[in-house]
């Protein structure tokens, strides 16, 4: 029987467990879980028209789409679009939960069997599979996203362990170099603040260690693990990062948004908002004590030669995992505060207390390491039996829907759509004012003329989310206002001819000139300069990785391991 197997049927059993409020309560309708519902009907629409990879939404804004897919990252989207396809609605965000934080805990047993035995591993992992952040994020934020990313974190950690030499006296080879490049693209294509989070904390161990040894090497190697596993990302993030500028991306840092609302147990003038940044703290605060706790006891630290059973096990390993949760802690509260305010891009975390998914991968190793120790498995029993009634205080501080799934399925069918984001609007527009049942296209009069509009003919030749076609019979000039927002990804052409759109005055929807007589209108979503630039540097990145993972291959066979 394959070593992982027993870890991951026990993982399995502790999601199951976490789930089982959802058997008899219907689905945990968290903050933003129809958002990422919603996304998962999109892709899966899409599919059917022959899309696999979406840019532009179908449904959000009652049909008037905007650009979600160019910036919110592909896997969790993917992963939630395939289950649609596959599995009745309401079975959807069960089968997404139990996968996830299976994955998790058996990620979580992959990197703690390299820091203890076998059996402190698995008692690690299923801590992993249900601490306090996981049960936070899957009955009230619903954040599937980053509940993916954080699953994908304890393999991240394994390979920068690997990748610093704190875990084998051998140095790393090409293969440790392109593994953590996939796993670090792969956090980043789950969740963009989980990807911030993923750098800074990568690049945190990395320096650390480097110094630690006075190793140039780790940091070079280091530094291009970093670089490679960006590159590996750069389709989603090149047009990610360049378009941000075709959006109103600043209203992701709206009041209430803002990482110094946010720190633990801060206050501000929202009830419903301080109420819930309570219920993050006190669970970042559980995870803070259980990885101080569990570090003093390990007894990871202790000084070698007293006593053979005492002596320290990979210390270079553990000081460095205590320098990291020490950091993600200090992050979480108010005397951080000029870093959030000027380090690159931190600020669009969010929110601090996002800082305790390294809290809680740093707790469960430590966890591991307390559970080899006589009686240290009490510990982690103690642990998992206090979460049960975390789960019942979130459980009971959350929405439970039964409908959620089918309303949204409905919105599909019924074609009224979602509502969209204010940070995925383009500019010039305010999703708020488009109107909820919009025809595919209207007739306007032409230019700024007043009165009816001329008695035109308008027939939808081909409407799908990426290609429109539309020909239109009028007697006279006019405009053909479409169930469409303006985007600089459209390119639009008239009876052959490219021609720049137009807009109404009150929202950004697209609107197109005609002449007199027989006009055929045709609107394609094209694949920018970013878009092309992004995919040719992944493609060059994944060359890269193959080529270093060959090349590890084969000084493995010449070393005869």
């Amino acid at each position: 029987m394959p070593d992982w197997l027993f870890p991951a049927a026990c993982c399995g059993f502790v999601s199951l467990l976490v789930l089982l409020p959802y058997f008899w309560l219907g689905t945990a309708s968290g903050h933003d879980f129809e958002f990422h519902a919603a996304s998962w009907f999109d892709v899966a629409y899409q599919w059917k028209q022959g899309i696999f990879y979406p840019r532009w939404t179908a449904w959000t804004n009652h049909g008037f789409g905007e650009p979600r897919f160019i910036f919110y990252p592909p896997l969790s989207w993917m992963l939630g679009g395939a289950l649609t396809v596959l599995l009745p609605g309401p079975a959807v965000p069960v089968w997404y939960i139990a996968l996830t934080q299976t994955f998790a805990g058996l990620s979580a047993y992959l990197l703690l069997k390299r820091l203890a035995a076998r059996r402190a591993a698995l008692l690690g992992a299923l801590f992993y599979a249900a601490n306090p952040n996981a049960l936070l994020i899957i009955y009230i934020r619903s954040d599937f996203a980053e509940q993916l990313a954080c699953a994908f974190f304890p393999l991240l950690l394994l390979s920068a362990l690997l990748l610093c030499e704190l875990l084998e006296r051998t140095s790393p080879s090409t293969r440790t170099i392109a593994g953590f490049a996939v796993l670090y693209a792969a956090v980043w294509l789950c969740n963009a603040p989980a990807g911030v989070i993923s750098s800074y904390a990568m690049a945190m161990l990395i320096a650390w260690t480097a110094l630690s040894k006075r190793s140039w090497r780790i940091l070079l190697r280091g530094g291009t693990a970093l670089a490679l596993g960006l590159g590996l990302a750069a389709f989603y993030l090149v047009p990610a990062a360049y378009e941000q500028r075709w959006v109103n991306i600043n209203e992701s840092l709206a009041s209430g948004l803002l990482p110094w609302q946010n720190f633990l147990f801060t206050a501000i003038d929202d009830v419903e908002h301080t109420w819930f940044n309570w219920i993050a703290s006190i669970c970042a605060l559980f995870l803070i004590l259980i990885l101080g706790v569990a570090a003093l006891f390990s007894r990871r630290f202790v000084p070698a030669g007293i006593g053979r059973e005492e002596q320290a096990q990979n210390p270079g390993a553990f000081s460095a995992l205590l320098v990291l949760g020490t950091a993600a802690t200090l992050l979480m509260l108010r005397w951080s505060l000029l870093l959030w305010k000027y380090l690159p891009k931190l600020r669009f975390v969010q929110f601090p207390w996002r800082w305790m998914s390294v809290v809680a991968l740093v707790a469960a190793c430590f966890l591991a390491a307390l559970a080899e120790r006589r009686r240290g498995w009490v510990a982690i029993a103690v642990i998992l039996a206090l979460s049960v009634p975390l789960s019942w205080f979130l459980a009971t501080n959350t929405w439970w829907d039964e409908d959620e799934m089918p309303t949204l399925a409905d919105a599909v069918t019924s074609t009224s759509g979602f509502e969209g984001t204010d940070e995925y609007d383009p500019v010039g527009d305010d999703h708020l004012d488009l109107p909820a049942h919009a025809p595919l296209s209207k007739v306007l009069p032409a230019g700024s003329q007043q009165g009816a509009a001329p008695p035109a003919q308008i027939d939808a030749l081909k409407w799908t989310t990426e290609e429109k076609q539309i020909r239109v019979r009028s007697p006279q000039p006019a405009r053909i206002a479409l169930r469409l927002l303006n985007y600089p990804a459209w390119r639009v052409a008239v009876n052959g001819k490219a021609v720049t759109p137009e807009r109404l005055e009150e929202v950004n929807q697209m609107v197109v000139p005609v002449p007199a007589g027989t006009s055929e209108i045709r609107v394609q979503f094209t694949r920018t300069v970013d878009r092309k630039l992004g995919v040719l540097a992944s493609v060059l990145s994944v060359l890269l990785a193959v080529g270093l993972l060959r090349d590890g291959w084969r000084l493995r066979r010449k070393s005869g391991h």
